[in-house]
């Protein structure tokens, strides 16, 4: 505990303990929230928020992770009453003044479709405890200040919430492409079925034109060239052979899936 003490440990550790609930969430790094990301114009003032979360519908959820804690661990370890009554009272107004800093940054203003709050992220359950015994008011001006005083177990309900959106949008979406594929299936079946009739049509004609043919044949050829058998000038042992029709015609497409555009069409 007294390497918190110092401002760049204690940071991090925010920091760490900020990306663990997010993680245990569910939440996938660059695709469902970032890290350190800067915000804001590009002249210089942009601004960096620990982390931002991606909302379904294109929202973000800005989160800062705070551990003002030097002050609380001071009175941990106080051994006078008096001693940790200043001590706790110096922590309490870190964290107001931590909300004040991150109200005047007013990181939903960089976002087209933003949530009018910021989360301020306490990485302990036992600091927002001992903040608010030393001040019950502080979620109130907390929230007046548009900032959301978190905790691990607020922030991963939080995020569960966030991510079961996601889920959802996700089951959405798969159902609208679905609906898509199904349309456009149904359109190919039809279109498919009009190439088939087609088809089945030219089989037709060829059987048709099969048969004249081989009537023609029979009737027109055939007999004239049987009658040099009869004059014994043909080959020996050689006959011709006798043409038959085709009577079988092709099976027209009943399925309505594939007969819709056909009658559509007449």
């Amino acid at each position: 505990m007294s390497a918190l003490r110092r401002p760049e440990v204690r940071g991090r550790w925010g920091e760490v303990q900020l990306k663990r609930v997010v993680e245990m969430a569910g939440m996938l790094e660059h695709c469902d929230f970032f890290e350190q990301q800067t915000v804001g114009s590009g002249s210089g003032d942009g601004r960096r928020p620990d982390m931002l979360v991606r909302l379904p519908g294109g929202k973000t959820l800005v989160l800062d992770s705070k551990a003002p804690v030097a002050a609380y661990l001071e009175a941990v370890e106080a051994e006078h009453e008096d001693a940790r009554g200043r001590a706790l009272a110096r922590f309490v107004q870190h964290v107001r003044t931590h909300i004040q800093q991150l109200a005047g940054k007013s990181y939903w203003d960089q976002f087209e479709q933003s949530p009018e709050f910021v989360v301020m992220f306490l990485p302990g359950e036992a600091f927002f405890s001992a903040a608010l015994q030393q001040d019950p008011e502080l979620i109130e001006y907390a929230s007046a200040q548009k900032v959301i005083l978190a905790t691990p177990t607020t922030l991963l309900a939080l995020l569960k919430a966030v991510y079961y959106g996601w889920r959802q949008e996700a089951l959405a979406e798969n159902a609208r492409q679905v609906s898509q594929l199904g349309a456009l299936l149904y359109e190919r079946l039809s279109k498919l079925g009009e190439h088939w009739n087609s088809v089945g049509k030219n089989l037709g004609q060829a059987v048709k034109a099969y048969n004249d043919a081989t009537g023609s044949l029979e009737t027109r050829v055939l007999v004239t060239a049987r009658k040099f058998e009869e004059l014994q000038v043909a080959p020996e042992g050689k006959s011709l052979a006798e043409c038959v029709t085709l009577d079988q015609a092709t099976r027209a497409l009943q399925a309505p899936e594939l007969t819709a555009k056909m009658q559509d069409s007449d």
